[in-house]
């Protein structure tokens, strides 16, 4: 009987031959992360185990992203706790502002998570590389404080749950379309501690940032991980990236999983979340009398530079409408500068944007983009729960960056199609 992606590299980090759903084990950690809210915890814990320093100095990457530039005095001291800590066990990934990006869209494309490997953050999202074929997880502050003192932590090897995207993409429908339908369908706890796997025919003929995309939500489903398997994509994005040698792992054909759902999607609408659950799904035709206030394209789910560009595509020559703010937040400074050599930013800014350095702000209701009482907003982001972006009597529904920017122009939640794209 043969294993899955999943079971195959857990037993690989365990050092066992084989490994089954249910059973316990310990695993080497390939890269541990954690960011502004989850590793100043993190390490106060680490200070208490009474170690000298940190198991690998190259494997641990510290991010401030939530609320950085700092927004006030608290911030700006914890994100100086791990400055100081960073220096003192000198770590190799500490990303200071201005050289940073959101963590997800970050450590990718540096080359930092690779297929293969068991990768841990103190954050929930972290569940993103496996887009590129690793076991990606999210962990508390005591959690990841462990594996910076040891290196390993214990797992519950999940089941696995496969999904089969079958057909073609439609216009204007993203990866973003496709994960916010598969929530719907499962629920936000229909996948509870499995290992959500993505394939079929529209998988593969997907690029790396659909693909980010798809995996960074799985968590929404309720999985422990969202992974895909690796393929000539794959190796062409980490080509010239990767900063370490790697194993390609893939699952064998006769493994066997928990469940397993074929959908066609050639004729999907692109989908929106409406408040107060991602799962709360429903084609973007159903919600054209839905004003908006705010309108915000970037986080780690949307902020690459696909979502850029199908966004400017929509916007280019044209004016957000007089009622609403939209925000633009390119996820790293490598985004920022080929967005900006493209013209992109340019774009963004005559339609009357804001276009942010790197920063999660408005995704957490960190800052840069707060709701007031009663104000609705349309986002690229990947949570909508009761104030999520702001006051709890404010409202987010949930859209890739095509029908956000299609919103932004209307005032309200539109189909691209009601735009036209502007070549």
């Amino acid at each position: 009987m043969g294993h899955t992606i999943t079971e195959k590299i857990l037993a690989k980090a365990a050092g066992k031959k084989e490994v089954s759903p249910g059973e316990l084990i310990n695993a080497k950690i390939d890269m541990a992360l954690g960011n502004d809210i989850t590793a100043p915890v993190a390490i106060q814990e680490f200070e208490k185990i009474g170690v000298k320093t940190v198991f690998d100095r190259e494997r641990i990457a510290l991010i401030p992203d939530h609320f950085t530039p700092n927004k006030d005095i608290q911030t700006a001291g914890q994100v100086q706790l791990m400055r100081n800590f960073a220096k003192k066990h000198d770590l190799v990934h500490f990303y200071e502002v201005g050289r940073m990006g959101i963590e997800h869209a970050l450590l990718p494309e540096l080359g930092l998570v690779l297929p293969g490997e068991v990768v841990i953050g103190a954050d929930s999202h972290t569940c993103t590389y496996g887009a590129l074929g690793s076991f990606a997880t999210g962990v508390g502050s005591t959690d990841l404080a462990a594996v910076m003192a040891t290196g390993e932590l214990w797992f519950k090897v999940p089941p696995t749950i496969r999904i089969v995207f079958q057909g073609r993409m439609p216009p204007w429908v993203s990866g973003k379309d496709l994960i916010l339908y598969a929530i719907g369908k499962l629920g936000v706890d229909g996948a509870r501690y499995c290992a959500l796997e993505f394939t079929g025919p529209v998988i593969s003929a997907m690029g790396m940032d659909g693909r980010f995309t798809i995996a960074n939500m799985a968590i929404e489903a309720g999985a422990k991980a969202g992974i895909i398997a690796p393929d000539e994509t794959t190796l062409e994005y980490l080509k010239g990236r990767a900063a370490r040698d790697f194993e390609v792992i893939t699952g064998d054909e006769d493994a066997p999983v928990q469940e397993e759902y074929s959908w066609e999607v050639s004729n999907l609408e692109p989908q929106i979340s409406a408040p107060s659950s991602p799962a709360n799904t429903r084609p973007v035709s159903s919600l054209n009398d839905v004003l908006l206030d705010q309108v915000v394209i970037g986080s780690c789910t949307n902020g690459r530079i696909e979502d850029l560009r199908v966004a400017a595509s929509i916007l280019k020559g044209r004016k957000i409408h007089p009622r609403l703010r939209l925000i633009v937040i390119p996820a790293t400074q490598a985004i920022y500068l080929q967005a900006l050599r493209e013209g992109l930013l340019e774009i963004f800014t005559e339609a009357e944007a804001a276009v942010s350095t790197p920063t999660c702000g408005p995704c957490l209701g960190g800052h840069m983009g707060i709701l007031a009482a009663g104000e609705i907003a349309l986002a690229t982001t990947n949570r909508n729960f009761t104030g999520r972006m702001g006051h709890p009597k404010s409202e987010v529904y949930l859209a890739g960056p095509a029908v956000a920017a299609a919103s932004a122009i209307t005032g309200y939640i539109a189909h691209p199609a009601e735009i036209g794209r502007v070549e």
